[in-house]
Protein backbone atom coordinates (compact mmCIF):
# COMPACT_ATOMS: atom_id res chain seq x y z
CA UNK A 1 0.00 0.00 0.00
CA UNK A 2 0.94 3.55 -0.77
CA UNK A 3 0.99 6.12 2.19
CA UNK A 4 -0.89 8.82 1.02
CA UNK A 5 1.07 11.81 2.72
CA UNK A 6 -1.14 14.44 1.37
CA UNK A 7 -4.37 13.65 3.15
CA UNK A 8 -2.69 15.30 6.49
CA UNK A 9 -1.04 17.96 4.80
CA UNK A 10 -2.29 19.24 1.08
CA UNK A 11 0.17 22.03 1.62
CA UNK A 12 3.02 19.37 1.43
CA UNK A 13 4.30 19.73 -2.30
CA UNK A 14 6.93 17.33 -2.37
CA UNK A 15 9.19 14.17 -0.90
CA UNK A 16 11.47 11.70 -1.45
CA UNK A 17 10.44 7.91 -1.99
CA UNK A 18 11.21 4.97 -3.48
CA UNK A 19 10.18 3.23 -5.99
CA UNK A 20 8.58 -0.09 -5.35
CA UNK A 21 7.05 -1.38 -8.71
CA UNK A 22 6.30 -0.57 -12.56
CA UNK A 23 3.61 -2.43 -14.18
CA UNK A 24 1.30 -1.60 -17.12
CA UNK A 25 -0.62 0.86 -14.56
CA UNK A 26 2.50 3.32 -13.92
CA UNK A 27 5.12 3.96 -11.24
CA UNK A 28 4.61 3.06 -7.79
CA UNK A 29 6.48 4.35 -4.65
CA UNK A 30 6.51 3.64 -1.28
CA UNK A 31 4.97 7.18 0.01
CA UNK A 32 3.97 9.72 -2.25
CA UNK A 33 2.41 13.77 -1.81
CA UNK A 34 0.13 12.93 -5.04
CA UNK A 35 -3.33 12.69 -4.96
CA UNK A 36 -4.60 10.41 -7.40
CA UNK A 37 -8.14 10.65 -9.70
CA UNK A 38 -10.96 10.28 -7.12
CA UNK A 39 -14.21 11.87 -5.45
CA UNK A 40 -14.77 14.01 -8.78
CA UNK A 41 -10.60 15.77 -8.07
CA UNK A 42 -8.50 15.58 -10.99
CA UNK A 43 -5.27 13.29 -10.12
CA UNK A 44 -2.23 15.57 -9.78
CA UNK A 45 0.87 16.14 -12.63
CA UNK A 46 4.88 16.83 -11.49
CA UNK A 47 7.78 15.03 -11.77
CA UNK A 48 9.99 12.19 -10.37
CA UNK A 49 13.73 12.81 -9.94
CA UNK A 50 16.33 11.21 -8.86
CA UNK A 51 19.80 11.85 -7.42
CA UNK A 52 22.00 11.77 -10.31
CA UNK A 53 19.70 14.35 -12.33
CA UNK A 54 17.14 12.27 -13.89
CA UNK A 55 13.59 13.67 -14.33
CA UNK A 56 10.85 11.39 -15.23
CA UNK A 57 7.58 14.09 -15.92
CA UNK A 58 4.20 12.38 -14.27
CA UNK A 59 1.10 13.47 -16.66
CA UNK A 60 -1.32 11.99 -14.25
CA UNK A 61 -2.05 9.83 -10.73
CA UNK A 62 -4.36 7.05 -10.41
CA UNK A 63 -5.59 4.66 -7.88
CA UNK A 64 -4.02 1.10 -9.15
CA UNK A 65 -6.66 -0.86 -10.60
CA UNK A 66 -5.98 -4.27 -9.67
CA UNK A 67 -3.91 -3.65 -5.79
CA UNK A 68 -6.45 -1.75 -3.55
CA UNK A 69 -4.53 0.90 -1.83
CA UNK A 70 -1.85 1.40 -4.23
CA UNK A 71 -1.45 4.62 -6.03
CA UNK A 72 0.15 5.03 -9.15
CA UNK A 73 2.04 7.73 -10.97
CA UNK A 74 1.50 7.95 -15.06
CA UNK A 75 4.52 9.38 -16.94
CA UNK A 76 4.36 11.31 -19.53
CA UNK A 77 3.97 9.98 -23.19
CA UNK A 78 7.56 9.20 -24.38
CA UNK A 79 8.90 9.52 -20.77
CA UNK A 80 12.25 7.65 -20.36
CA UNK A 81 11.38 5.63 -17.55
CA UNK A 82 14.90 3.48 -17.26
CA UNK A 83 16.24 5.51 -14.49
CA UNK A 84 13.33 4.22 -12.26
CA UNK A 85 14.27 0.98 -11.28
CA UNK A 86 12.93 -0.58 -8.54
CA UNK A 87 14.64 0.56 -5.23
CA UNK A 88 15.52 3.93 -6.70
CA UNK A 89 15.54 6.58 -4.47
CA UNK A 90 13.25 9.78 -6.10
CA UNK A 91 12.11 13.22 -5.19
CA UNK A 92 8.51 13.28 -5.94
CA UNK A 93 7.18 16.99 -6.98
CA UNK A 94 3.79 17.92 -7.53
CA UNK A 95 3.01 20.44 -10.03
CA UNK A 96 2.27 23.47 -7.45
CA UNK A 97 -0.15 25.50 -9.68
CA UNK A 98 -2.31 22.83 -10.66
CA UNK A 99 -2.26 21.41 -7.02
CA UNK A 100 -3.36 25.06 -5.97
CA UNK A 101 -5.86 25.21 -8.49
CA UNK A 102 -7.79 21.97 -7.41
CA UNK A 103 -7.66 22.60 -3.42
CA UNK A 104 -9.08 26.17 -4.03
CA UNK A 105 -11.77 24.41 -6.31
CA UNK A 106 -12.41 22.10 -3.93
CA UNK A 107 -13.20 23.94 -0.73
CA UNK A 108 -15.11 26.23 -3.17
CA UNK A 109 -17.54 23.39 -4.19
CA UNK A 110 -17.94 23.13 -0.42
CA UNK A 111 -19.10 26.35 -0.23
CA UNK A 112 -21.68 25.65 -2.92
CA UNK A 113 -22.77 23.32 -1.07
CA UNK A 114 -23.35 25.26 1.75
CA UNK A 115 -25.18 27.74 -0.15
CA UNK A 116 -27.31 24.93 -2.23
CA UNK A 117 -28.29 22.61 0.52
CA UNK A 118 -29.63 19.42 -1.75
CA UNK A 119 -28.10 16.90 -2.50
CA UNK A 120 -25.44 16.38 -5.26
CA UNK A 121 -25.47 13.74 -8.24
CA UNK A 122 -22.40 14.62 -9.89
CA UNK A 123 -18.94 16.31 -9.27
CA UNK A 124 -15.99 17.55 -11.30
CA UNK A 125 -12.80 19.05 -9.83
CA UNK A 126 -9.86 20.15 -12.09
CA UNK A 127 -7.17 22.76 -13.07
CA UNK A 128 -9.76 24.87 -15.30
CA UNK A 129 -13.21 24.42 -13.34
CA UNK A 130 -14.84 22.68 -11.12
CA UNK A 131 -18.93 21.57 -11.42
CA UNK A 132 -21.88 20.00 -9.00
CA UNK A 133 -24.71 18.61 -10.56
CA UNK A 134 -27.34 19.32 -7.89
CA UNK A 135 -30.32 17.10 -7.64
CA UNK A 136 -33.09 19.64 -7.47
CA UNK A 137 -35.96 21.20 -9.59
CA UNK A 138 -35.77 24.94 -8.41
CA UNK A 139 -34.08 27.15 -10.25
CA UNK A 140 -30.69 28.90 -9.36
CA UNK A 141 -29.77 32.33 -9.21
CA UNK A 142 -26.20 33.13 -10.73
CA UNK A 143 -25.77 36.56 -9.08
CA UNK A 144 -27.13 35.31 -5.33
CA UNK A 145 -24.44 32.46 -5.22
CA UNK A 146 -21.73 34.50 -6.99
CA UNK A 147 -22.44 37.05 -3.76
CA UNK A 148 -22.83 34.39 -1.69
CA UNK A 149 -19.38 32.99 -2.46
CA UNK A 150 -17.83 36.31 -2.07
CA UNK A 151 -19.12 36.92 1.33
CA UNK A 152 -18.24 33.13 2.42
CA UNK A 153 -14.63 33.77 0.85
CA UNK A 154 -14.12 37.30 2.89
CA UNK A 155 -15.38 35.25 6.12
CA UNK A 156 -11.97 33.51 6.41
CA UNK A 157 -13.55 30.26 7.60
CA UNK A 158 -10.96 27.97 9.09
CA UNK A 159 -10.87 24.43 6.76
CA UNK A 160 -10.07 21.65 9.19
CA UNK A 161 -9.65 18.09 8.48
CA UNK A 162 -10.34 15.30 10.99
CA UNK A 163 -11.37 11.91 11.15
CA UNK A 164 -14.99 10.62 12.52
CA UNK A 165 -15.63 6.87 13.69
CA UNK A 166 -18.22 5.21 11.07
CA UNK A 167 -20.67 4.72 14.03
CA UNK A 168 -20.63 8.45 14.12
CA UNK A 169 -21.15 8.72 10.23
CA UNK A 170 -24.28 6.18 10.62
CA UNK A 171 -25.29 8.67 13.32
CA UNK A 172 -25.70 11.22 10.88
CA UNK A 173 -26.23 10.38 7.38
CA UNK A 174 -26.82 13.87 6.25
CA UNK A 175 -23.21 14.63 6.44
CA UNK A 176 -22.88 12.66 2.59
CA UNK A 177 -24.54 14.94 0.52
CA UNK A 178 -23.11 12.77 -2.79
CA UNK A 179 -25.29 10.64 -4.37
CA UNK A 180 -22.84 9.28 -6.83
CA UNK A 181 -19.56 8.91 -4.26
CA UNK A 182 -19.80 7.07 -0.76
CA UNK A 183 -16.84 7.33 1.51
CA UNK A 184 -15.13 4.39 2.06
CA UNK A 185 -15.61 2.12 4.72
CA UNK A 186 -14.20 -0.83 6.51
CA UNK A 187 -11.36 1.00 7.86
CA UNK A 188 -13.62 1.99 11.22
CA UNK A 189 -13.37 5.94 10.89
CA UNK A 190 -13.81 8.05 7.68
CA UNK A 191 -11.73 11.43 6.88
CA UNK A 192 -14.05 14.35 7.00
CA UNK A 193 -13.45 18.30 5.85
CA UNK A 194 -14.72 20.79 8.79
CA UNK A 195 -15.66 24.66 7.30
CA UNK A 196 -15.88 26.04 10.39
CA UNK A 197 -19.59 27.14 10.79
CA UNK A 198 -20.22 26.83 7.11
CA UNK A 199 -20.11 22.72 5.92
CA UNK A 200 -18.94 19.49 7.33
CA UNK A 201 -18.98 16.44 4.62
CA UNK A 202 -16.78 12.90 4.01
CA UNK A 203 -14.25 14.05 1.88
CA UNK A 204 -10.67 12.53 1.28
CA UNK A 205 -9.60 15.59 -1.17
CA UNK A 206 -7.00 18.37 -1.10
CA UNK A 207 -8.11 21.64 0.79
CA UNK A 208 -6.68 24.73 1.15
CA UNK A 209 -6.60 26.18 4.79
CA UNK A 210 -8.88 29.04 5.33
CA UNK A 211 -11.87 30.31 3.08
CA UNK A 212 -10.00 33.12 2.10
CA UNK A 213 -7.23 31.21 0.56
CA UNK A 214 -10.14 29.90 -1.84
CA UNK A 215 -9.49 33.66 -3.55
CA UNK A 216 -11.84 35.10 -6.33
CA UNK A 217 -13.85 31.88 -7.81
CA UNK A 218 -17.22 32.93 -9.46
CA UNK A 219 -20.01 30.82 -10.80
CA UNK A 220 -19.62 30.98 -14.97
CA UNK A 221 -22.65 29.02 -15.55
CA UNK A 222 -25.59 27.45 -14.47
CA UNK A 223 -27.38 24.60 -16.60
CA UNK A 224 -30.68 22.94 -16.39
CA UNK A 225 -29.07 19.21 -17.08
CA UNK A 226 -32.10 17.05 -16.65
CA UNK A 227 -36.22 17.75 -15.40
CA UNK A 228 -34.60 16.81 -11.63
CA UNK A 229 -30.69 18.52 -11.83
CA UNK A 230 -29.15 21.92 -12.20
CA UNK A 231 -25.69 22.14 -13.16
CA UNK A 232 -23.42 25.02 -11.23
CA UNK A 233 -20.04 25.32 -13.18
CA UNK A 234 -17.14 27.41 -11.18
CA UNK A 235 -14.33 29.61 -12.51
CA UNK A 236 -11.25 31.11 -11.00
CA UNK A 237 -12.29 35.09 -11.27
CA UNK A 238 -8.99 35.62 -13.32
CA UNK A 239 -9.63 33.31 -15.72
CA UNK A 240 -13.24 34.20 -16.18
CA UNK A 241 -12.38 38.71 -16.99
CA UNK A 242 -9.85 36.89 -19.55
Amino acid sequence: MTEELFRNDAALLACTATVVALDEAGIVLDRTVFYPLGGGQAGDAGTLSTADGAVVPIADTRKHPQRAGTIVHVAAAGADLAPLAVGTRVTAQVDALRRRAHMRFHTATHLLCALVPRPVDGCSITAQYARLDFHMTEPLDKDELNRGLARLVAEAHPVRMRWIDEAELDANPGLVRSMSVQPPRGLGRVRVIDIEGVDLQPCGGTHVADTAAVGAVVVTRIEKKSAMTRRVVLGLAEAAAR
